[in-house]
């Protein structure tokens, strides 16, 4: 398989695979400010001067403050810049989150969030979830108008099956789907497989399974040959996995973001690849 660095959105947006997620540079728990702000401002700057053009936000990060500071840090923006940004969450505190994909949640969200980024039209829009109090169909209905009135670009999904993904295709394309994974939780590896085979965005979620991964001896092993951390083993793992995976890790430190980009100049042999997908087979079998 031929590695490719970049990814069409719908053939129409290419954006590099490594790209930068934004839930991080808010407050603890993601609720508030950052204790830093002027470092959040610094991390976004610095994340597009290092080649990326691809942000993933929401507007529950805050709520409303990932989005903001984006616009603080980078508006005007630059042309390949893509912002994709999502709505379906309330929140009532720290670590708070309830799901809302009624209509009207959605379009007050939706209102909102090009407001705060300073945008007439959002590049790619995801449902954070499937509400299950929701029919379906009136979210893919209200997703779809927006879309025709040209409020979306481009329409994506999270933490949805393959079921799920045929079901919202009855309504809009979808360009990109959000699910938790890393090289030891693969259990969406069906949906994976079917986005590649449909040209459709994987982006995954908690690439680096809260860092879980730093514990499992085989990683720390392929990260020391390459003199490289673990976490920047982990990702490069997932550029490799999959062409149409695009990377999302956030950080609030420029540091932390300095070593995820490096993950760009590793090489993984066939060798470290096959040693690395032991790993989920490990995890299954115990629980770690």
């Amino acid at each position: 398989m031929k590695f490719e660095k970049t990814f069409k959105l719908e053939n129409n947006l290419t954006v590099n695979r490594i790209g930068f997620g934004a839930m991080r540079i808010t407050g603890k728990g993601i609720w508030g400010l950052p204790e830093d702000k002027n470092e959040a401002l610094k991390v976004l700057k610095r994340a597009v001067e290092l080649g990326v053009n691809f942000i993933d936000t929401a507007d529950s990060y805050g709520p409303n403050v990932s989005e903001e500071l984006i616009s603080e840090a980078l508006f005007p923006y630059p042309k390949d810049l893509v912002i994709a940004t999502k709505g379906g969450f309330l929140r009532s505190g720290p670590q708070q989150w309830a799901i809302d994909a009624s209509p009207a949640h959605l379009e007050k969200a939706l209102d909102g969030s090009l407001k705060r980024l300073k945008l007439d039209t959002i590049d790619l829009y995801q449902l954070h979830r499937i509400d299950p109090k929701v029919p379906a169909y009136l979210t893919f209905e209200f997703l779809k108008q927006a879309q025709q009135d040209g409020k979306i670009k481009h329409i994506g999904l999270s933490e949805v099956s393959v079921d799920e993904i045929k079901m919202a295709e009855k309504y809009f394309k979808v360009v990109s789907v959000q699910n938790k994974f890393s090289v030891d939780f693969r259990n969406w590896e069906p949906v994976l497989e079917y986005c590649n085979q449909n040209n459709i965005a994987f982006i995954p979620w908690n690439p680096l399974n809260a860092g879980n991964v730093g514990k499992i001896e085989m990683i720390q092993k392929i990260a020391k040959k390459h003199n490289s951390k673990v976490n920047t083993i982990a990702l490069r793992w997932l550029l490799h996995h999959s062409n149409n995976i695009l990377l999302i890790s956030g950080t609030s430190s420029i540091m932390h973001l300095e070593e995820n980009m490096n993950c760009n100049s590793i090489e993984l042999s066939e060798g470290d690849m096959l040693e690395l997908n032991k790993i989920y087979s490990f995890s299954a079998k115990t629980g770690i």
